[in-house]
């Protein structure tokens, strides 16, 4: 092989497909997880199942916990991620989002030559085929499709007439000339079908002779020899194997799995791996450090008779028995809903640059990421900060490569973030108490929480992840930056990581566009040798 790829997620589904793009390239890609075969994944709706069923949940998610966390009263945190081809983009819930341009300013700024907004814009473009047509922000022709949804709730058009009402900007582009505004995400959509990351680059070339994808494939570490990495062991049906790169070994194992596979390959802190009876290969401390995620706070509401939204009573299950009828004819109707269909950039205070608060409205009740079972009808909204401060860590349970890592991600660690979240809750309120939601006569389930002391503690008691984890192997050019500006590990020939955990700081939205924008990056400098 010429170049082996550790991860079939958002980044390394791009990758093989890039590179194999090259006839006389040999790529493998190893994917822990089985190929993304199942009606759960390709239906929008499914991933409701998928979070409820903990049957359906573990088949694709290796669904960690995080170490207790003060920030959380003690409390361990969920951590979902994708174990399937397509990774986290076949579960997650599929909206297109970028961040600003001050988030890719920032990065270049602190030492990343080729990061900035002036440099990655062109690549999203080059990436999507957003089916709104092609302008100065967006492209058509891409691998990525990106459309509006197909069949909208109603009540996510009532979302941004309330979000209005409050006083904010209807707005139709979170990825045009600015980012602040209410208004309807658009998805990574197909057709009426989920169109991860695996649809869009590995499927169309899987015929490819060059191109060797191999499902549950657990790797365990990188071959190493003289300070290069020529190969990958990995584990499959329970027998250990190996397969050498003559070129390049990429880490895309995302900002959970890929420190950790360093570490297990004995790059990492000298001391961590010592403890853990790992031989040191290269003393790196910055790897697992600086992980951080947006933490994030939902409200739920509960709507008598709403059955327009989704829910458990007898008339909602007469609706979803029609939608699957529907959506198995048409590929249109309710179950072509993302769930989290609105949302929007909003200001903690006015004083505020630039939105500091992402808002996800969800035409449901969500409780606990959507696994706690709940009767009746009624919507959600999540809030979280767009630019947390906290910073924690990634480190190994210990030396067994099957085991998970201990995930710290340090929530509300830091104040700023607590008072932008409290903040966060009153602005959210505040939306979802407006005429266009208030007519359905919906009820807030914590509506007791009135002071700031109060909306805090139940902060503190319910906050968790929206499924954004960053900055584990950092880029930059500082002593605990694991990476360079083209994404080389910093100390080992032949070896680079690709995927969210080379972000120096989180981008303010959604995390799966550009980590598929990094990819592209990342295959462009591969291509060139």
């Amino acid at each position: 092989m010429d170049v082996v790829i550790v991860g079939a997620g958002s980044a390394g589904c791009v990758l093989a497909a890039r590179l194999s793009e090259d006839p006389a390239v040999q790529v493998t890609l190893l994917e822990a997880g089985p190929p993304d075969t199942s009606v759960l994944i390709h239906c929008p709706a499914g991933l409701g199942v998928m979070a409820r069923s903990p049957t359906a949940r573990h088949a694709f998610n290796w669904a960690f916990q995080t170490v207790p966390q003060p920030g959380l009263n003690g409390r361990r945190g969920y951590q979902p991620r994708g174990k399937v081809l397509g990774g986290s983009s076949s579960i997650n819930a599929m909206i297109y989002t970028r961040g600003v341009p001050e988030d890719y300013d920032a990065w270049a700024a602190e030492g990343n030559p080729g990061w900035g907004w002036a440099d990655v814009l062109p690549v999203f473009k080059a990436a999507e085929h957003n089916e709104r047509g092609s302008d100065a922000f967006h492209g058509t022709g891409g691998p990525l499709n990106v459309m509006d949804l197909c069949d909208p709730n109603p009540f996510s058009h009532a979302f941004v007439e309330a979000g209005v009402q409050a006083g904010h900007v209807h707005n139709r582009d979170f990825n045009g000339a600015t980012q602040e505004g209410v208004g309807l995400y658009q998805v990574t959509h197909k057709g009426g079908e989920r169109f991860s990351a695996a649809k869009a680059y590995l499927a169309p070339n899987r015929a490819r002779p060059n191109l060797h994808v191999v499902t549950g494939a657990h790797a365990t570490r990188v071959l190493l020899e003289h300070g290069r990495a020529v190969g990958v062991a990995y584990v499959k049906d329970g027998c250990e194997h190996t397969v050498r790169a003559e070129r390049e070994v990429v880490l895309s194992a995302g900002a959970l799995q890929s420190p950790q596979l360093l570490m297990l390959s004995g790059i990492g802190p000298a001391d961590h791996l010592r403890a853990h009876g790992i031989d040191v290969r290269h003393d790196l401390p910055g790897v697992g450090a600086h992980l951080h995620d947006h933490p994030d706070v939902v409200q739920v509401w509960d709507v008598d008779k709403a059955y327009d939204l989704f829910g458990l009573s007898l008339q909602g299950s007469w609706r979803t028995a029609r939608a699957i009828r529907q959506w198995r004819r048409a590929r249109r109707g309710m179950l072509t809903t993302n769930f989290a269909e609105a949302g929007g950039f909003i200001k903690s205070e006015p004083a505020e640059p630039l939105p500091d608060l992402q808002l996800h409205f969800v035409v449901g009740k969500l409780v606990n990421h959507g696994r706690a079972t709940v009767w009746g009808h009624g919507f959600s909204c999540h809030v979280c900060v767009l630019r947390p401060r906290s910073r924690g860590s990634l480190r190994l349970a210990s030396g067994d490569p099957l085991a998970p890592p201990l995930i710290d991600p340090a929530f509300l660690q830091h104040g700023d973030d607590t008072r932008r979240l409290v903040a966060g809750f009153r602005r959210m309120r505040e939306l979802l108490s407006q005429p266009a939601l208030a007519r359905h006569g919906g009820v807030e389930r914590s509506a007791a929480a009135k002071s700031d002391a109060e909306i805090e503690a139940f902060i503190r008691q319910h906050a968790d992840t929206i499924y954004h984890p960053v900055g584990s192997c950092r880029m930059g050019q500082g002593p605990m930056d694991v990476v360079d500006e083209r994404l080389r590990v910093r100390g080992i020939e032949r070896l680079r990581v690709v995927d969210a955990s080379i972000m120096p700081s989180v981008v303010a939205g959604n995390t799966n566009a550009p980590t598929i924008m990094i990819a592209e990056q990342a295959a462009r400098w591969l291509r060139q040798g």
